[in-house]
């Protein structure tokens, strides 16, 4: 496996990274948001919820 900052082989200590810096690296992106990971808009998220109506009585 090669590090997914810099392409060098990684190292045990550090994988998936190859050193501590390429690992701060990425740990620095992340706390900068430069990663994201997508999330349901609000929209959609609404739908999914139970709904808190109770049963209608026959």
């Amino acid at each position: 496996m090669s590090c997914p900052i810099c392409g060098k082989p990684s190292v045990a200590d550090y994988r998936p990274f190859c050193s501590r810096r390429c690992a701060d690296v990425d740990l620095g992106r992340w706390l900068n948001e430069n990663y994201r990971i997508p999330a349901e808009a609000e929209e959609e998220a609404e739908d999914t919820l139970p709904d808190d109506t109770p049963p209608k009585a026959h």
